[in-house]
């Protein structure tokens, strides 16, 4: 038996699963330690009770898409506003090599996985549901090239990436800090000057809660107001000229995501708009906001239209893939990306942060980094880069290259 959602019933049990698991973080210690959304705990709840009504009474449910697909589109949208590449003077050397890092890390993770399907007998396809998609992507781009996937003839991609994801995000949280906290252990690494990056992070934590610092940052509900609608206006354009640019894209014969088109244009839009002070009025902040409120939605409405039942046949060669790309990851960001970044402690506490988003997303990264830097110091450095990293870089170099291993393939 099959029971139907509409696009209004679907986003209303997406909000539901969003709001437990709210309700669950805050209560289980362990999905905070390991920074598990809280749309992919509900969801991942929901889907385990779908799998039961599915496998002792056959009820099945089916979920319309539009409204999740809209939410993905927003999302991705955000981040292409987000990509300023006068950042890159600010981050020097470090930033570059950061970057650099992330292509390999991606292309590799790409390469292992289709390599592991042509080994098994598999369709090759069937590996890039395992490996930058979920890897590097995250939920948000697992959910944003399944259609892809399916179309091309994977079956169940959208289940098979989704828990690929999750299961990324508890192993980037693992790893990470075991590894940068061996690094420092054996090299005896110390920062240059600790106790100076300490005292500041606490003097800056101090002005930001203080009255007095946050009185220039404060807005009446008007000035709020227009700025998040001039943050709507400016998605939504993005998103219109978006189309047209994917359509574009269409007619080259090349596969791309959906969301490809309206990436590049809000990129092009936050850096043509630093050419002139008079166009500088896109208010990042307002935009991330929407963008993450519409990821929270997405990732919500995903989960719970996840076929567990799906995976059954697949557990065994996605297992592999999976546990390769850790064993991949932990050797990459203690042999290759800790020497390449200097050696030194603000390089083992950047391994923590590569971890967490080579196999998770942004906040796993930071998490990582967090736990090392409270156990022996502060380190400025990380909390400079990975963010730029996460936030400008991560997504559009793994479209790039995702796209380039679809076509090939």
């Amino acid at each position: 038996m099959q029971i139907s959602f509409d696009l209004y019933q679907t986003a209303a049990v997406g909000v539901l699963a969003l709001l437990l698991g709210m309700f669950l973080t805050s209560r289980l210690s362990f999905l905070k330690r390991f920074c598990i959304p809280a749309p992919v705990s509900g969801g991942v709840l929901f889907s385990l009770i779908s799998l039961l009504l599915y496998s002792i009474v056959g009820i099945e449910f089916s979920f319309d898409a539009i409204l999740k697909d809209v939410c993905m589109m927003i999302f991705f949208t955000s981040v292409g506003f987000q990509s300023n590449l006068t950042i890159l003077k600010q981050g020097g050397k470090p930033l570059i090599m950061m970057v650099l890092l992330v292509l390999v890390i991606i292309f590799c993770q790409n390469l292992l996985s289709v390599g592991i399907s042509f080994g098994m007998g598999l369709d090759p396809l069937f590996g890039m549901c395992a490996g930058s998609i979920p890897m590097s992507g995250g939920h948000g781009t697992a959910g944003g090239f399944s259609p892809v996937l399916e179309s091309l003839g994977v079956e169940g991609a959208a289940s098979i990436t989704m828990a690929a994801a999750t299961f990324g995000l508890v192993a980037g949280s693992l790893i990470g800090g075991p590894i940068a906290e061996r690094l420092i252990r054996k090299k005896k690494l110390k920062p240059e000057s600790g106790a100076e990056m300490k005292d500041s992070m606490a003097s800056l934590e101090v002005n930001e809660v203080s009255p007095e610092a946050r009185k220039p940052y404060s807005h009446s509900d008007e000035d709020a107001f227009l700025a998040f609608s001039k943050a709507v206006f400016l998605i939504i354009i993005a998103m219109g000229l978006g189309s047209l640019l994917s359509r574009l894209l269409a007619l080259t014969g090349i596969t791309f995501p959906t969301y490809f088109g309206s990436l590049i244009v809000a990129a092009l839009m936050r850096n043509l708009s630093e050419l002139s002070p008079s166009l500088k009025a896109i208010k990042t902040d307002k935009i991330v906001s929407i963008g993450n409120i519409c990821l929270s939605l997405f990732l919500g409405m995903a989960m719970v239209s996840l076929r567990l039942w799906e995976l059954a046949d697949l557990a065994l060669p996605l297992l592999l893939m999976l546990l390769t790309q850790i064993l991949f990851l932990g050797l990459f960001a203690a042999f290759v990306a800790f020497p390449l970044l200097g050696k030194d402690y603000d390089a083992a506490v950047l391994t923590s942060g590569i971890c967490g988003f080579g196999l998770g997303a942004t906040p796993n990264a930071m998490a990582n980094m967090s736990a090392v830097c409270y156990k022996y110091s502060y380190s400025v450095k990380p909390f400079v880069i990975v963010p730029l990293v996460g936030a400008m870089f991560v997504d559009i170099i793994n479209t790039a290259v995702i796209t380039l291993f679809l076509n090939l393939l």
